[in-house]
């Protein structure tokens, strides 16, 4: 074999088995060049030189064309149509790579920032706050607040819709008792008072505007609707609510709604078709928002409505309200939040006249490949008035209490027309000294939810 030939195959060999060192050079001083336009303002020739968003494209790729594009988005003169296209290619870009490892501060900065420019604040809000909790520098962290305070002044229109398969295991909350005793004697319930199982259809979603009446003041105006149904079970339900009021923005943190609130409620179908109404609220509803610090929200809230019923009248009478909540961001990917509160019903009769307390703490975490994972627990006491003969023997009041466990799963990786999917289950136990009234539960929620 002539000597220039074995020269050639040696060298087509090498280039086959040994890594090239200067590929990698070359891509890194690559990125080091685009990142040299986009500093200097030259995003348009800086997306000409990537490759389109994707986990494909790699992480510093991705990270960089969602730079550029949002750069791009602030160009004079773009029509709204292209500025959204820009906008959406960073996002798609962005998410790529939190979808991966979702501590990256930096790039989370970078998407709560493209969520801000396309005026989608509920989630550029989400977003922000989780940056605070990577505890960025001073002045990173001054820059969220701005957009933190720019985006409660500019609020005005909020929307949330959502939809799931809902299978549960007692659709009526009945006991698995087959045998009450009353006067020493047993008697048997008939079998359609047993726990019915079932899979059924839940729908949720609403919308609120407000407008601003002042530097500090606004005026809210919404409305709201869940709607479950079993098909054949007589357990369905629809809700429909609104409200109307003033908002203050008391300071940079705090601010607080005292809005007038009506609500409708139907059993067991649709208005006008088979549902007869159940009951009617109407009262008074006061919110009072603050941030403790930028990692911790608080938020309480109380209410007075007069209920209302169509049929059994002797329900009617007021329902009181109240609960407080906050949530701590620990960490970028890590969320914890603990709640508690009080209820009260006082209808005419005096056997179902009630009061309640609930304690509930749960934790939600991000973690790579796009999933979050989250769990919590509630624990309500219920206590009622009057004598509850022959649920209790001795004819004592009614206790109860209520532990419910709740996991979900959701992958923010899978988005289809803006919805993703969520699996919710949740487990319920109630306890009760008043026969009946105790009842085992297990409940899920494949749930397709669309924040906009």
């Amino acid at each position: 074999m002539d000597y220039p030939i074995c020269r050639v195959l040696a060298c087509i060999v090498c280039i086959l088995l040994v890594p090239p060192a200067w590929g990698a050079a070359g891509k890194a001083g690559d990125e080091a060049a685009i990142r040299a336009l986009i500093e200097n303002g030259r995003f348009g020739e800086a997306l000409a030189r990537l490759p389109p968003p994707g986990r494909a494209a790699g992480p510093e790729s991705s990270f960089l064309y969602g730079l550029a594009a949002i750069g791009a988005s602030r160009r004079p003169g773009l029509s709204d149509a292209e500025q959204v296209a820009l906008l959406d290619s960073a996002i798609a870009a962005l998410r790529a790579v939190l979808i991966d490892d979702p501590g990256l501060v930096r790039v989370r900065l970078e998407l709560a920032r493209a969520f801000f420019l396309k005026g989608e604040d509920s989630l550029a809000r989400r977003h922000f706050e989780r940056v605070l909790a990577g505890e960025p520098p001073p002045n990173v962290a001054a820059n969220v607040g701005g957009f933190l305070a720019r985006m409660r002044a500019r609020k005005r229109w909020s929307f949330h819709l959502g939809a799931a398969l809902a299978p549960d295991s007692n659709i009526s909350s009945a006991s698995e008792e087959r045998t009450i005793y009353a006067l020493g004697l047993p008697f048997q319930r008939n079998a359609d008072e047993l726990p019915t199982s079932g899979v059924g259809v839940a729908l949720w979603g609403g919308a609120e505007y407000q407008h601003p009446l002042g530097r500090r003041l606004r005026l809210r105006a919404g409305a709201n609707a869940a709607l479950r149904n079993y098909k054949g079970s007589g357990f369905d339900n629809l809700s429909v609510s609104g409200h109307l009021g003033p908002r203050w923005l008391l300071d940079a943190h705090t601010e607080a709604s005292l809005l007038a609130s009506v609500r409708r409620n139907w059993v067991g179908g649709l208005p006008g078709v088979s549902g007869l109404p159940h009951s009617r609220e109407l009262g008074a509803r006061l919110e009072l928002g603050h941030r403790a610090s930028p990692r911790v929200t608080t938020f309480a809230q109380a209410s007075w409505h007069r209920r209302r019923h169509r049929s059994r009248t002797e329900l009617d009478g007021p329902v009181v309200d109240a609960s407080l909540s906050g949530a701590w961001a620990v960490a970028p990917t890590l969320r914890l939040r603990l709640s508690g509160g009080y209820r009260r019903e006082r209808p005419l009769l005096l056997r179902w006249r009630h009061h309640s307390r609930w304690l509930e703490a749960g934790v939600s975490a991000a973690l790579p490949r796009g999933f979050t994972v989250g769990g919590g627990a509630e624990i309500r006491w219920t206590a009622y008035r009057g004598d509850w003969w022959p649920n209790t023997r001795d004819g004592s009041s009614r206790r109860d209490r209520t532990l419910s466990l709740r996991i979900s799963v959701h992958n923010r990786g899978v988005t289809v027309h803006g919805f993703s999917p969520e699996l919710v289950l949740v487990k319920e136990k109630r306890t009760s000294n008043a026969q009946l009234y105790d009842y085992r539960r297990i409940r899920g929620e494949l749930r397709f939810v669309r924040q906009f």
